[in-house]
Parts: C-alpha cells; sequence; structure tokens
C-alpha cells in the first residue's frame, strides 16, 4: 500500500511539472533586432487576442540567475502569475518577459565581490545605459509603435538585478509606464527624482543577504518624502527571495492595471 502512495505521489507531482512546462509554452518566443541591439524574449498575449483592439502590455525583467541566450530561463519566476485564469479574464494583457545576456546587466550598477563572494553594489546616478539597457529600451519602443498597445497602461516589474532594471527603466523613460513594481533591487537615490510620478509598488526581504534591503528602504523614504505615491511591502523572515511572497500578494496585479495615464 505505502508503495502504491508514493508511486501516486510521485505521478502527481510528475503530471503538475509537466502541465506547468505546457502552461509556459503560452508564451512565444520573440527577438528585438535592431543595429547593435538584440534581445530575445517571450511574449504571452490575451486569450481571443484581437489586433484590432488595444491592450495594456507589462514588461518584466528577471534576475541575474535567469540571464543567458536559451530565450526561456526568465520564464523561471513571474511567469506563471500572469498565467492565472482569473487574471487572464479580468485584466486581459500583453505581458513581455524579455531575457539579459550572460555578459551584461540590466542596471548601470558597480559591483565587486569580497573574498568571501559576498557582492556589493554602487548604483550610478545618470551614466549610460548597458548593452542590454539599451536593446530593451529599443525593444520598448518598437512595442509602443504597434498599434494594438495602449499607451495609457504600460507597466514594468522585475526583481533583483530586475527590479535594479526596473528603476532604471523608469528614469530613462519616465513619462512612458503608468506603474511600477521593483521586487529587492535598488538605485542611486539621486535618480528617485526622475521616476518620482511613477506611482510604485517596492518589495524586500528583511535578511536579504544579497541585496540589502536598506536600498529599497531608503527609495520608499526618499518617495514619501518629496510626497509621491509608493507601497511598501517588507517582509522580516524572507531572505532574497521575496518574490514569492510580493507574487503572493492578492493585490498586486489589480493594483498594477488599476493605474493609467
Amino acid at each position: 500500500m505505502r508503495k502504491i502512495t508514493i508511486t501516486l505521489s510521485l505521478l502527481l507531482i510528475l503530471t503538475s511539472v509537466i502541465t506547468k512546462a505546457q502552461d509556459l509554452k503560452k508564451y512565444d518566443r520573440g527577438s528585438f533586432i535592431k543595429g547593435k541591439d538584440t534581445i530575445a524574449y517571450r511574449i504571452l498575449f490575451p486569450e481571443n487576442f484581437n489586433p484590432a483592439q488595444k491592450y495594456p502590455i507589462v514588461f518584466f525583467l528577471h534576475g541575474r540567475g535567469e540571464s543567458g541566450n536559451d530565450n526561456e530561463k526568465q520564464l523561471s519566476n513571474g511567469a506563471k502569475m500572469f498565467l492565472r485564469n482569473d487574471y487572464r479574464q479580468q485584466f486581459p494583457a500583453i505581458v513581455v518577459f524579455p531575457q539579459c545576456a550572460a555578459n551584461s546587466y540590466w542596471a548601470n550598477v558597480d559591483i565587486k565581490t569580497d573574498s568571501t563572494g559576498k557582492r556589493s553594489f554602487n548604483f550610478v546616478k545618470g551614466g549610460e545605459p548597458t548593452t542590454a539597457m539599451h536593446a530593451l529600451l529599443g525593444m520598448v519602443d518598437d512595442f509602443l509603435d504597434k498599434p494594438y498597445v495602449d499607451h495609457k497602461q504600460v507597466y514594468v516589474g522585475g526583481l533583483s538585478m530586475g527590479g535594479m532594471g526596473t528603476y532604471e527603466l523608469l528614469r530613462r523613460k519616465p513619462k512612458t509606464f503608468a506603474a511600477a513594481f521593483a521586487i529587492c533591487g535598488g538605485d542611486n537615490l539621486e535618480n528617485v527624482q526622475k521616476y518620482k510620478k511613477v506611482p510604485l509598488w517596492i518589495f524586500h526581504g528583511g535578511k536579504d543577504d544579497v541585496v540589502k534591503p536598506e536600498f529599497s528602504k531608503a527609495i520608499a523614504d526618499q518617495l514619501k518624502i518629496i510626497g509621491k505615491e509608493v507601497k511598501f511591502s517588507f517582509y522580516p523572515n524572507a531572505n532574497h527571495n521575496s518574490w514569492d511572497s510580493a507574487f503572493a500578494e492578492p493585490q498586486l496585479i489589480p493594483w498594477l492595471f488599476s493605474h493609467k495615464k
């Protein structure tokens, strides 16, 4: 009996894994190539997509661990959230997951690693975009040229390196986005002024030993000082993976789509 129970449990787990993999195939493969800019992405279209209509669009920036050129790993975190049936029915939108190359970085940040392997981040004020960010900027503009994209509902979010990239994308295109969310990211405080008009929801874990939670706290405090809209969710017991908690927030997606330009 025990063997049968174990076998059934394994079958259920295997079925669940296969089903999730099949669901992720709903994200079509695409790439943006213009001049020296090249960036691969996965894209989820609304059910019963009609190119004659206009839809909101969400850009999601992955973390460092999902960098590469397979155009697949970037779906590891966050992609399943946008596949939820209730969200797809209530908030039909285009969702884009670009992939950062392994030899680049979303944000313009100086990273140093000490003898113990611990990293420190020095966020740049201004500066030229990285190769990945330059391509991302071109890709965003290309999507905004599509007739089926609603310019009043353009959103961006990301985690870790993608959280840092979210802040940078906001300051480089401050008039583009209706709202944004950043999970365990960071930025130079002198950049905050440039995206102060964009409603933000910031997330971070209190025990994060990869990207210090002080980065997110400082950005949230700075936005509050200048009287701008910001939500800050702090998870005292979470380490670097605060994204699972963020994705579990029942109001994240409704909050995001509630904002329009």
